[in-house]
């Protein structure tokens, strides 16, 4: 028989009264992102107005650009970039096309500068198609006297440069000096490389041209007053992207990738409480199946239906070609099947497989490699693969995966993603009496990936345009990139929600058990939100501390103790941690800390959890400054070891692909 639900006790429910009077919040749970609002500012700067993403500086802050080669400063009303130590004057940008016009700033109405440097690196940028960069060239400390043919052919190009009160001569060439080649002109070349110091300048092909039929000293300043023109790499759409749902482009500061900002970013915990307490009091019989040696068991199937997209006539497909009508450039490429058996080298590389089909690995045209999930038939509509489009198309962010096609022909269902190399974060959570299939993350890698997911969640919640509820937040779900970034993946089960919605409407039950809300279950626990995500967020870090076999043991003979319980119990100051992997005072802090965080964010009360932008603050934040949380007074029903084993085993179902399944994308 289950065992009721407990009440906190009185001492609890005051102390967390308190808390919750500390971080008290508008009833929205985002407000105006400071960040959004900066990158929505541009730098203004003489003729040139409106700079905006990917250069910063001035007015916009680091995070609002790329790299330091975008930083704008404004000196005398000309805007400046530096590349290499040397400035450069911006004359023009087109974003559409991604290239600027820029000129060197030494050189402006100047042939003698202080130091002479050829500009030949330009990275990250990549000079245009039409900029020559090696045909005009500057002699600099030319003897003063040549032939009679070298200084009748020169003297149009000649210039003089005087420092000091004395004065050196100077030539222009507007062509190499090896393309020289009757007697006359092979004497040029021999004159020039007598001179001291020659610098190569980039000039616009039309320029050079000019030059080469009037090599003229004026023509040279003009030419070199143009400019030259620059482009920088394409970000795959992700600006443009951003834009369109109304966002700002900018750069994680950490890792350099890309990010969008949006109008709203979530605040504290809202509102009150949305449980009855005197009716939770009768709540009797309600199995969470939360799991007492952690959150490990099985997906739930999907029940209930969506309203996001509308149905063909049919019933049993979407128009996907509406549907792309409909949403536009939001959505990613459409790829044939064949396109996609070729992408993989017809199935070549299998990563695994599981329930929902298999995923082989793939190669773009411009060589980026691909993770490709073949999902097996369905008698379904496939709205449950259109709403993964869907959700996932709306996103840009470092801590989200990237959708970069699909494929739906038929009963033919792909979806192609950006290749992640170290699989999910579950291969790294070591089971009871399963043998580790790799070495245990450290702590401070564990704690950077508890804060790499609250972001993508964070971003998820506080969308630009339509916020989005993942529902389906666990281990199997955080992919890993090759630097251990942590990216949420797997957007099935995910829900739209517009403007000021914070709770959305379902008709069943979707989700995972050990990892889902109170509330998704009953709805006597209140509405499912933004908060719901939270919850399955504090089980998810709670299963990267006990993942690391801490508590597993101890419960391996039939103990009825509610996991987050037993992780509980290591918050109380009398008592070491006695974690595995903890060397360092810094490291028992970083865990002390993700315990309280997990703890507060699987409080059942929806209005008691923090938001996940108050749980990121919290997470950053002094542990001396963190409450401690109530204790969670879920219960979950007794099991045997038996039925533990069969559990734990039964909720195996991501693992290692060579073990013949799949890392979940």
């Amino acid at each position: 028989m289950h065992q009721p639900l407990r009440i906190f006790p009185v001492l609890g429910l005051c102390f967390l009264n308190t808390f919750l009077n500390l971080i008290q919040a508008p009833m929205s749970f985002c407000a105006d992102d400071p960040r959004y609002l900066n990158c929505s500012s541009t730098i203004q700067c003489g003729d040139l107005q409106g700079i905006s993403y990917p250069f910063w500086g001035l007015n916009r802050a680091r995070y609002c650009g790329l790299s330091p080669e975008f930083q704008v400063t404004c000196n005398k009303s000309a805007p400046i970039i530096t590349i290499k130590n040397q400035n450069f004057r911006v004359l023009h940008i087109n974003n559409a096309l991604r290239a600027l016009t820029v000129a060197r700033s030494s050189y402006w109405y100047n042939l003698c500068p202080g130091s002479l440097h050829n500009t030949s690196q330009v990275a990250p940028f990549t000079y245009t198609s039409d900029t020559v960069t090696d045909n005009l060239t500057i002699y600099y400390g030319c003897p003063s006297s040549s032939s009679t043919n070298v200084g009748s052919m020169m003297e149009s190009s000649r210039f003089t440069c005087t420092t000091n009160q004395s004065s050196t001569v100077g030539y222009v060439l507007a062509r190499k000096a090896g393309d020289l080649t009757n007697a006359n002109l092979a004497s040029i070349e021999d004159y020039l490389g007598t001179c001291n110091t020659s610098v190569i300048i980039p000039v616009n092909q039309s320029a050079i041209q000019d030059l080469k039929a009037n090599a003229t000293l004026d023509a040279l300043k003009a030419a070199i007053d143009q400019g030259f023109g620059m482009q920088w790499l394409d970000d795959d759409g992700l600006c443009q992207k951003c834009l369109k749902s109304g966002g700002q482009c900018g750069q994680v500061q950490d890792s350099g990738e890309f990010t969008c900002y949006c109008r709203e970013r979530g605040q504290s915990p809202v509102g009150r409480s949305v449980i009855d307490q005197t009716r939770a009091n009768d709540l009797t019989g309600v199995s969470l199946a939360l799991g007492e040696a952690g959150p490990r068991q099985p997906s739930l199937a999907m029940a209930g239906k969506t309203k996001l997209f509308k149905k063909e006539r049919t019933e049993n497909h979407y128009d996907v070609d509406e549907f792309m009508r409909n949403h536009g450039s939001l959505v990613p490429r459409r790829y044939k099947y064949t396109d996609v058996k070729k992408m993989t080298n017809s199935l070549a590389e299998n990563l695994g497989r599981g329930g929902y089909g298999e995923v082989y690995k793939g190669e773009l045209k411009d060589g980026r490699p691909v993770a490709v999930k073949f999902l097996k038939e369905s008698k379904g509509n496939g709205q449950e693969f259109i709403n993964e489009v869907t959700s996932i198309s709306r996103t840009a962010h470092v801590n989200v995966v990237a959708l970069l096609g699909f494929c739906y022909e038929k009963n033919r269902r792909a979806l192609i993603y950006e290749y992640m190399p170290n699989g999910s974060l579950d291969k790294y959570l070591p089971r009871q009496g399963a043998a580790s299939r790799t070495s245990p993350l450290e702590w401070k890698i564990l704690y950077q990936v508890a804060l790499g997911v609250a972001r993508g969640l964070e971003y998820l919640h506080c969308g630009c345009s339509t916020r989005i509820l993942h529902l389906d937040i666990k281990p199997q779900n955080i992919l890993l990139d090759q630097n251990l970034i942590p990216k949420i993946s797997d957007f099935g089960l995910a829900k739209l929600c517009k403007g000021g919605e914070s709770i959305v409407s379902m008709l069943g039950t979707r989700g995972t058990f050990g990892y889902i809300a109170p509330e998704v279950i009953s709805r006597n626990f209140g509405g499912v939100s933004h908060k719901s995500d939270v919850y399955s967020y504090g089980m998810l870090v709670l299963e990267m501390i006990g993942g690391r076999d801490n508590f597993d043991a101890r419960l391996s003979n039939g103990s009825h103790m509610y996991f987050p319980e037993l992780v509980y119990r290591h918050l109380e100051p009398s008592k070491g941690l006695q974690l595995k992997g903890i060397n360092t005072p810094e490291e028992e802090e970083i865990a002390r800390k993700m315990i309280t965080v997990s703890i507060w964010c699987i409080q059942t009360n929806p209005s008691n959890r923090p938001s996940i932008s108050k749980a990121i603050e919290m997470l950053e934040g002094s542990l001396d400054l963190l409450p401690i949380p109530p204790k969670p007074y879920l219960t979950s029903p007794p099991v045997s070891p038996k039925h533990f084993e069969t559990t734990t085993s039964s909720s195996s179902v991501f693992i290692n692909s060579e073990d013949q399944e799949v890392e979940k994308l």
